[in-house]
C-alpha cells in the first residue's frame, strides 16, 4: 500500500516527527557510560506517553521477528545495526549506539534513527561509519523531489556509501510511512536512477542508510530480533522521515529543542 496524505495528515505527521526527534535527543543525553539499555527503554515509554504518542514497536510482530518486539525503542550497540532489542546491558565509554524510534501521533507515524559514540573516547573508524550514513541520508533527501523516482533516492544513497568503500546490504532499507509504520514503496540503499514509483506531494518516506564496516552480511541474534554484522564489525544507521512537497523534501524528524 502506498498512501498519499492530505495537508491535515501531513500536519499530524509533523507533530509525530517532532516528538520522535525530541525523544531521541533526550535518550541520547541519557546514553552515558553505565546506563542500562532497559532504562533507556523505560525512559522512551515515559517520554512517548507524555508527548501524546503511541509506540509503533511494542506490539510489532513482522515475519522477520520472533513474536512481538515488546519494547519502545531499538537500541543497537557496536556490531548490532537494526532492530536492536533492549536488554540488560550497561553502555561503556566508546560504544557505538544506534537509537531507532517510531511512534504515532493522532494516527500518523514517523520514524527516525541516530547513531553516536557514548562517552568521550570515539574511535575515528566509528565516526567515519556514522558520517557515511549521515552523508548518504543527506544525498537521499536531496534527491527526493516531485517527479523523481524511488530509484533516484536509492542511487543517491548508494553512490555515497559505495563511493566511501562500504558494501551495501539491500535486504532492509527505507520505506513508505503514513497511517502505519511500514508501507510501500521499499527503498533500497542502492539502485538505478529513473526506476520505480514516481514521487508526488503528500507521500511520506522514511530514508535509512546503514552500513557495516567490512561486510554486507547480517546475522540474527538469539533474541530473534537484533540484526548484527556477520563479522562482528561495528555498524551505523541514520534515518529521517520526510514529506514530499511541491518544493522538494521536508524533513519531519528534526528536534524542536536543543539538548544541553
Amino acid at each position: 500500500m502506498i498512501e498519499i496524505l492530505n495537508p491535515a495528515e501531513v500536519a499530524r505527521a509533523r507533530s509525530a516527527g517532532a516528538l520522535v526527534a525530541d525523544v531521541l535527543q533526550e535518550l541520547r543525553s541519557h546514553s552515558t557510560p553505565g546506563t542500562n539499555l532497559l532504562d533507556l527503554d523505560r525512559l522512551a515509554a515515559t517520554l512517548i506517553a507524555e508527548g501524546g504518542g503511541t509506540s509503533c514497536y511494542v506490539d510489532y510482530a513482522p515475519s522477520f521477528g520472533r513474536g512481538p518486539f515488546g519494547h519502545h525503542v531499538c537500541t543497537a550497540v557496536n556490531d548490532a545495526v537494526l532492530h536492536g532489542r533492549p536488554h540488560d546491558r550497561r553502555l561503556a565509554d566508546g560504544d557505538l549506539l544506534t537509537l531507532d524510534l517510531a511512534l504515532t501521533v493522532d494516527g500518523i507515524a514517523a520514524d527516525s534513527a541516530i547513531s553516536f559514540v557514548v562517552g568521550d573516547h570515539a574511535e575515528a573508524a566509528s565516526l567515519a561509519l556514522i558520517d557515511a550514513t549521515e552523508q548518504a541520508l543527506a544525498a537521499g533527501i536531496a534527491a527526493a523531489r516531485p517527479g523523481a523516482r524511488i530509484g533516484d533516492i536509492s542511487h543517491a544513497i548508494g553512490s555515497v556509501l559505495g563511493g566511501l568503500g562500504y558494501a551495501i546490504n539491500t535486504q532492509f532499507g527505507g520505506h513508505g510511512i503514513g497511517t502505519t509504520m511500514h508501507q510501500d514503496p521499499h527503498i533500497t540503499n542502492t539502485g538505478r536512477p529513473g526506476r520505480g514509483y514516481r514521487l508526488r506531494p503528500g507521500l511520506l518516506l522514511a530514508l535509512e542508510p546503514w552500513v557495516m564496516a567490512d561486510t554486507d552480511e547480517l546475522v540474527t541474534d538469539e533474541d530473534g530480533w537484533t540484526l548484527r554484522s556477520a563479522t562482528g564489525c561495528r555498524t551505523a544507521h541514520s534515518e529521517h522521515t520526510i514529506a514530499i512537497t511541491r518544493d522538494g523534501a521536508e524533513i519531519l524528524t528534526l528536534p524542536t529543542r536543543q539538548q544541553p
